[in-house]
């Protein structure tokens, strides 16, 4: 346990983004009908009444003892801890009658929103506030508001897998027309790429972003727009999920297993391809990026011949000059907003991959924050001088285990703050749920 001096305007700044942060998941849940709250959309995900009380849940278990609020359901606290991977990565087999009440959990959320509330309005604004393991209070409050708004992205891919009958329809900002996209690659010079945050930074990041650390990177290709719906149907009708030689042994086994024979978003009609979107079932849009597991995406790469870029360079495309300085945004400094991207919940669904051409980086690549996380061929692992968060233990390290694999970039429903350059995303090769697709690179 430490002291540690508080900046009050951080603090206020902080407080704001958790209000609001908290406005965002209740209009989420709002959208799910009450009847639907104990569904399960994806077999590997617990039901969605597990949410609503794990937000609080952590917010809870993080924040209550260096505040020194008092103990009130600490059953609550343990049954909604963890939301990721339940047993083990198998499938969860509780019952919807297993779970509490929905005026129960509702109860519990209002009561450690008050407490939570009311010591750090009135405690934790005091000049001096008592922080632990040598963590600040803005840290932590950091972690809470960040972890809200990872898990609207990935509630808002559970709640795609509903029935349309089951949720209330929202309103989004509108689809854009664009020209025809015409594929082609960017050649990237080699050049440095600077990945990871500098501890003497000064700001937020989560543990596996530390430590900076720089890495050489040959020449490559790149493409300069992500790999659309149209040119994923190209390697469908080529029997691309036939073709054994372009998959691993695992992949292969779990294609066949499970019957993954066309991307999840994806449904096959008599009339044709349709795309399960947020609200409805549209006609199959060709230039929206596809989104697949990153099996399916190594087999396309293989069939296009060509690779997943590494993490390095997927960062040196994205953010590198000719002159070694990297930018904070693949367009520049300016701050992200919709002219630049497809980010931060405008949308609900992708948009065409050329319909953000002034996102383009120095190398000229397009769209690489935002329409959907990119995947790469990097295993996720930690960075040189790793150290984990001592209150979180298990956000990263749990996960280096040599079968997850970093996204970069950002889908439609990742808030702006995640679009910084070194926060990295991960999940395993064959969980097709994601709004994730990819590029090609060529060596």
């Amino acid at each position: 346990m430490i002291v540690a001096e508080i900046d009050s305007a951080i603090q206020h700044q902080l407080l704001e983004r958790i209000s609001d942060a908290r406005e965002r998941s209740d209009a989420l849940f709002r959208l799910v009908r009450p009847a639907a709250l104990y569904d399960r959309p994806i077999p590997e995900r617990h039901r969605i009444i597990f949410y609503l009380g794990h937000l609080e849940a952590f917010d809870w278990n993080l924040l209550h003892e260096v505040l020194g609020a008092k103990y009130f359901h600490p059953g609550f606290d343990r049954l909604f801890a963890f939301g990721i991977d339940p047993v083990g990565g198998g499938l969860p087999s509780d019952i919807a009658s297993d779970w509490p009440s929905l005026d129960t959990v509702r109860d519990y959320v209002g009561k450690v929103r008050s407490a939570l509330d009311e010591k750090l309005t009135h405690k934790a604004l005091e000049p001096h506030a008592v922080t632990r393991d040598g963590f600040s209070l803005d840290t932590l409050l950091n972690v809470a508001v960040e972890h809200r708004l990872m898990h609207l992205e990935t509630l808002a891919y559970m709640l795609h897998q509903l029935p349309f009958d089951k949720k209330v329809r929202q309103v989004s900002a509108p689809t854009l027309t664009t020209p025809p996209v015409t594929p082609r690659m960017t050649e990237i010079p080699a050049g440095v790429a600077t990945t990871g945050l500098s501890r003497n930074a000064g700001s937020f990041g989560w543990d596996n972003e530390f430590e900076a650390h720089q890495t050489l990177v040959p020449a490559f290709e790149i493409d300069q727009f992500m790999v659309t719906n149209r040119q994923y149907l190209d390697f469908m009708s080529a029997g691309g999920y036939e073709t054994r030689s372009l998959w691993s042994e695992a992949a292969w086994n779990w294609k066949n297993t499970n019957g993954v024979f066309h991307p999840v978003f994806w449904k096959k009609a008599p009339s044709g391809w349709f795309y399960r979107s947020m609200f409805e079932e549209i006609p199959l849009p060709l230039d929206w990026p596809v989104y697949v597991s990153h099996a399916e995406a190594m087999a396309y790469a293989r069939w296009a011949r060509k690779s997943l870029p590494t993490e390095e360079e997927w960062h040196r495309a994205a953010y590198g000059t000719p002159d070694g300085i990297e930018k904070r945004y693949p367009w520049g400094n300016q701050t992200p907003d919709p002219r630049y991207g497809n980010f931060n919940f405008n949308r609900w669904d992708p948009q065409p991959v050329n319909a953000f051409l002034r996102s383009q980086s120095t190398f000229g690549v397009a769209s690489m924050l935002g329409n959907g996380w990119e995947w790469t061929s990097t295993i996720f692992a930690p960075f040189p001088g790793f150290d984990r968060f001592s209150f979180y233990a298990g956000y990263s390290a749990d996960f280096f285990d040599g079968k997850h694999f970093v996204m970069k970039g950002g889908s439609a429903r990742t808030a702006d703050c995640m679009l910084r350059p070194t926060f990295r995303n991960w999940f395993q090769p064959h969980y097709q749920y994601v709004y994730a697709g990819f590029r090609c690179v060529s060596r």
